[in-house]
């Protein structure tokens, strides 16, 4: 549901930037961002905590491969290992065969559906090719989206990841603890339970789910951003050939290619994938096209590795997990599709843009109009690289709009003064 609320914005976003910068290469604003990104208490600090929250995770390949993503500035994009251009160009052909992505968008994305799928990268081509820029200074969505500032993609996922933990706690507090007949009650405070959440899925899903924004979403010279391609589907006929569409933004396949090319395990995998929406309720059909597309990248077979399974229909489905395989050896089969309750906990936690959206839209109107106060034009690239973009990532769009809610434009003023009297604008 939340990749199709975006779904219009971005495309009205891809249409007007045909003759964006160039796609191809990697962004020439890039190192801008990260100056001001290195500033910012709240950035290094939302980074702080992502670290050490999958320090926790217990299994040791997830948490090793969670923490090379987040903390290693060297890590390899390991979907990009070695990917030559005529690799990548069969990628491509798959998808379009697959009806995975639509081919009428080549025309007015900028560098083609190339570098939709495959945003440059350093060292591209090469056994070991790295991130466009540190993940610290990544923009959390397209220009003027949510968290679409130096910095918002660790300030977003340090939210969703607060997000699911809550959830989780929520759950274990409400439903998992019993009173003296073996019968649930709320119990705010008890630390056990008895639902067995996984928790390394809980700290690690959010941390994943928009790791691959790092390079999608890159930095153009006058401060806006590179545009996203969305895929997954043909948006008509995606249900399994009946009517469905399960197109979304391309940093949430690439994201889900990398934890499938690094081998983690189904499981994590099947819950990465539902960030946008859970396979309950009918949906299954687009958490299981957004693992076809992402095996696809990876190059890897996803049934073979326990990602998919194949139906009497020979569909690709979503593979049986924990009870469901208990479930079949009994020689049943379930009703309906069976889900880990972990997917839709991770789906629920992926909302906080419903507020970041609309302030992000309300703030940056208020900046234009105090920019002259302040010696900046109401927009283009000074705008843009010297206020707009550092006051967002020092104070983000979130917190401005509670101050303007309580103490209106002079309230917002006060914290623009504040950062002037510290160099920061």
């Amino acid at each position: 549901m939340k990749s199709f609320i975006l779904f219009g914005w971005i495309a009205l976003l891809l249409c007007a930037t045909s003759t964006a910068a160039d796609q191809t290469v990697t962004g020439a604003g890039n190192q801008q961002a990260a100056a001001i990104a290195l500033k910012s208490p709240l950035v290094r600090s939302a980074m702080d905590f992502l670290v050490r929250e999958a320090q926790q995770i217990t299994d040791k390949s997830l948490r090793e491969a969670t923490l090379d993503i987040l903390d290693n500035p060297r890590t390899c994009v390991a979907h990009r290992t070695n990917l030559s251009s005529q690799d990548r160009k069969e990628i491509l052909q798959k998808l379009g065969a697959a009806q995975l992505i639509d081919p009428a968008y080549g025309s007015r994305f900028p560098g083609g559906l190339e570098a939709g799928v495959f945003p440059p990268l350093a060292n591209q081509e090469q056994a070991c090719p790295h991130l466009p820029q540190p993940f610290e200074a990544a923009p959390g969505s397209f220009f003027d989206g949510h968290h679409s500032y130096p910095g918002g993609l660790a300030i977003h996922e340090a939210f969703n990841e607060m997000s699911d933990l809550s959830l989780a706690d929520d759950y274990r507090r409400l439903y998992g603890h019993l009173d003296s007949r073996g019968l649930p009650v709320l119990n705010r405070k008890a630390s056990g339970d008895d639902l067995q959440i996984d928790q390394d899925i809980i700290i690690a899903a959010p941390i994943w789910h928009d790791w691959a924004k790092d390079f999608v979403f890159q930095w153009n010279a006058d401060g806006t951003e590179f545009v996203e391609l969305d895929f997954g589907g043909n948006g008509a006929t995606d249900n399994y050939g009946a009517k469905g569409n399960s197109m979304t933004g391309a940093h949430h396949i690439l994201g889900i290619a990398e934890a499938i090319k690094r081998g983690l395990r189904p499981d994590f995998v099947v819950a990465l994938a539902s960030a946008h929406s859970a396979p309950a309720m009918g949906n299954e059909y687009k958490v299981a096209n957004w693992i076809r597309a992402a095996s696809i990248i990876a190059r890897i077979d996803p049934v073979a590795k326990g990602y998919l399974t194949v139906d009497a229909e020979h569909h690709l489905r979503l593979p049986p997990l924990a009870a469901l395989g208990s479930f079949d050896a009994r020689g049943g089969t379930p009703p309906e599709p069976f889900f880990l309750p972990e997917d839709t906990i991770h789906n629920l936690s992926d909302g906080n843009f419903f507020l970041a959206m609309p302030a992000t839209i309300e703030i940056v109107a208020i900046l234009r109009k105090l920019a002259p106060e302040f010696g900046y034009p109401a927009g283009g690239t000074a705008f843009n690289t010297s206020f707009r973009n550092p006051t967002l990532s020092y104070e983000t769009s979130e917190r401005l709009m509670f101050i303007y809610a309580r103490k209106g434009l002079a309230g917002v003023r006060k914290q623009l003064l504040a950062l002037r009297k510290s160099g920061l604008i």
